[in-house]
């Protein structure tokens, strides 16, 4: 999604090289997502994408907020090995 997005002009690389790169320059000065646990590289990499997007005026962050959690709800219902289906309504 984040090749899509900057394909379609929403963003430079440079400016998604200088998100990731201060994103992941702030590893280990906290958790990031409530768990207490370090975040690893990919989610680095989408909290890195959300902040563009929030930050360009893309996507608002209760947007951003709703579609995580809708994905983490297909997720759970998706059996093991089967293609995750969002819901689009």
């Amino acid at each position: 999604m984040t090749l899509q997005a900057h394909q379609a002009g929403l963003f430079t690389w440079s400016e998604w090289a200088d998100t990731l790169g201060a994103e992941l320059a702030g590893d280990g000065q906290g958790d990031g997502d409530g768990s207490g646990e370090p975040l690893g590289y990919y989610d680095h990499w989408l909290t890195a994408f959300e902040k563009l997007l929030t930050a360009k005026g893309i996507a608002g962050a209760g947007q951003l907020s709703d579609l995580r959690a809708a994905w983490g709800e297909a997720a759970k219902a998706t059996p093991h090995g089967q293609p995750i289906e969002l819901s689009r309504t």
